[in-house]
């Protein structure tokens, strides 16, 4: 079952999504309270992804994200009246995935929602031929290594923590932040230019066993994400 949560305190806009998410196959889950939207995204099983008022009655939808954030990687659209940039970047800053101002299109909304979720699916299992390519990456866990094309790397600690966590979410868009909150745990001071620092050493110790790879994307604005 495909479920979206909705959470949202206006019931006609929380009405027109849930009726553009129906007629394209998923099911809403609408809730008016902050509250009940993080305790909805505890149960299993968790909607898939989260469209998110930004002005609720009983907490910001900011601080929502925050604390979703907190124990899920569920992707997350804003929705709400405000424009200004100042409050896109904060929201996206803190781990939003998509952010849609009012009044907007139910039907854009949607399409928009099935593009991020695309991007969360893994890719389709290929069929293994004699003379098909290596997987690029090998993620050894146990022995806390990581291999690319075959070769391992030679990374510090937090180039480890930080390309395993990529690896462990392909195709997602992780903010800075969310790359400090998953690396540098025991770091909290840490600032978050940080991340672009290990991001370039990475670029660079990948780059030396192949010179054409670029397997890591900048999304401006947004975050870092790993293209297998």
């Amino acid at each position: 079952m495909k479920t979206i949560l909705i959470v949202e305190d206006e019931q006609a806009i929380a009405d027109s999504i849930a009726y553009a998410l129906r007629t394209e196959g998923f099911t809403p889950l609408h809730v008016t309270l902050g509250e009940q939207a993080l305790a909805a995204m505890r149960a299993e099983p968790a909607p898939l992804l989260v469209v998110l008022d930004v002005g609720l009655p009983d907490m910001s939808g900011l601080e929502v994200c925050r604390q979703l954030r907190q124990f899920s990687d569920a992707p997350v659209m804003f929705l709400t009246a405000r424009s200004d940039e100042i409050d896109r970047v904060v929201g996206l800053e803190i781990g939003a995935d998509d952010y849609v101002t009012k009044p907007f299109s139910p039907r854009e909304l949607v399409a928009r929602i099935r593009v991020i979720l695309r991007r969360m699916s893994p890719p389709a299992p290929r069929t293994t031929t004699a003379s098909a390519p290596a997987t690029a990456f090998e993620l050894r866990a146990l022995e806390a290594r990581i291999l690319f094309r075959a070769q391992p790397l030679e990374l510090t600690r937090y180039e480890y923590l930080l390309l395993k966590t990529l690896l462990e979410h392909p195709a997602h868009v992780l903010s800075r932040g969310q790359l400090m909150d998953r690396v540098w745990t025991d770091a909290p001071d840490t600032l978050e230019r940080t991340v672009d620092a290990h991001i370039k050493s990475l670029r660079a110790k990948l780059r030396q066993v192949d010179a054409s790879a670029d397997p890591i994307q900048t999304h401006r604005g947004m975050g870092y994400s790993l293209v297998l």
